[in-house]
């Protein structure tokens, strides 16, 4: 009967497994000895201390062999009774740790058939206390048979509990690898938003003054360049982690872009003014992430669909919360009409929603667009 292949399992796992067979392996020894001792046995080294051991040594390996385990340990109790001698211990119990390993394991029907077997023979085996004492072979076959269902149901229940509760980690893990993914489309979209608005502004640039002026054609070229290459090594970084290798990753972005963000849009045309009240510097990473990609998808927002000369970003850093606010001066909705919120919002909004933060967004009554995050730090990690 072939055995099934043991789980890999972490290392302070098989030493606490190690230290647990050692023990159960030492009490099958003593105790067997001992019920046989204090019930009268002579002689204990003939015939009880060797299946003793033989028991306790068998449980060592229990893990690896179960269903081998339990019919040598079958075994060796068969010879010990064919052999002459007797044990009030009975044929089940001092294999009782054999049965619970064997019946965690698939080949529980094959385990319960061995049992029986092993239980019919027994009852033949007592038999001849049937004459004399009848309630004694009653409660004796009664109480193997009762062990026996009592040890194979445990065994079952144990061998369910850890499926479910490897069933649950996998679970945790495949949530935990979708939240992460859902994270990283948010990060693609900002980057890849705010990297077409800066260099179809820049494009739009050059092709409008490659006759006139090449020096600033030139120079607006160069700017898409530089951002785009910036978006590839962020992007890179992003799809590394997609792959689950995450070592050679890049830091996402953080307050310390956030001039180079602004330089960005106030080089593609837009007069952006950044107002900072507060210390950034001691902003935990995730909410600094936060705050970076909602100023990035709102200045990209403003230089794509606005029509803006202007934009203004204030951020207040307080002990507890962080205010981020992004106003321009696009053009104002007609009619008043709600404005669609695209990916662009609706990624910003999860993202700070996700921190316990808020977020609006919406047109000005005088014109203009507004962008107001409230994102907290209390309880952010570094």
């Amino acid at each position: 009967m072939a055995e099934p292949s043991p789980r890999c399992e972490p290392a302070h796992v098989r030493h606490l497994a190690r230290i647990a067979d050692i023990a159960l392996a030492a009490l099958t020894v003593v105790f067997f000895v001992a019920v046989a001792l204090a019930t009268g046995v002579r002689s204990p080294w003939q015939g009880t201390i060797p299946l003793g051991l033989l028991l306790g040594v068998l449980l060592l390996v229990r893990r690896r062999w179960p269903m081998t385990v339990l019919l040598l340990s079958i075994g060796g109790i068969f010879v010990f009774h064919l052999t002459g001698h007797w044990s009030p211990a009975g044929w089940i119990w001092p294999a009782a740790v054999a049965y619970f390993t064997a019946a965690t394991t698939p080949r529980v029907r094959w385990v319960a058939a061995i049992g029986l077997a092993q239980l019919i023979y027994s009852a033949v085996d007592f038999r001849w206390v049937l004459g004399t004492n009848p309630t004694r072979y009653v409660f004796h076959v009664a109480g193997e048979g009762l062990l026996l269902v009592i040890l194979i149901a445990a065994g079952l229940t144990y061998a369910a509990a850890i499926r479910w509760r490897e069933r649950l980690r996998e679970s945790d893990s495949r949530a935990r690898a979708a939240e992460e993914r859902l994270r990283v489309s948010h990060e693609v979209h900002d980057i890849v938003a705010h990297t077409l608005a800066v260099v179809g502004v820049q494009l739009n640039v050059a092709a409008d003054t490659v006759q006139e002026d090449p020096a600033e054609a030139a120079a607006a070229l160069r700017l898409a360049k530089d951002v785009r290459n910036r978006a590839m090594t962020d992007l890179r970084s992003l799809i590394t982690i997609l792959r689950d290798s995450p070592g050679g990753t890049a830091p996402q972005p953080d307050l310390s872009s956030l001039d180079t963000l602004v330089a960005d849009a106030r080089t593609s045309g837009l007069e952006v003014t950044l107002a900072e009240h507060g210390d950034r510097v001691a902003v935990p990473a995730l909410p600094a992430i936060a705050v970076y990609r909602v100023v990035q998808e709102s200045l990209a927002n403003t230089l794509k669909h606005a029509g803006a000369s202007r934009a203004e970003v204030t951020i207040g850093y307080q002990p507890r919360s962080i205010t981020v606010e992004v106003v321009d001066n696009g053009r104002s909705v007609t009619g008043g009409a709600d404005v669609a919120e695209g990916h662009g919002l609706a990624g910003m909004r999860e993202r700070v929603s996700a921190l316990g933060g808020a977020l609006t967004a919406g047109p000005l009554p005088g014109g203009g667009f507004a962008v107001r995050a409230d994102i907290p730090v209390a309880g952010s990690t570094a």
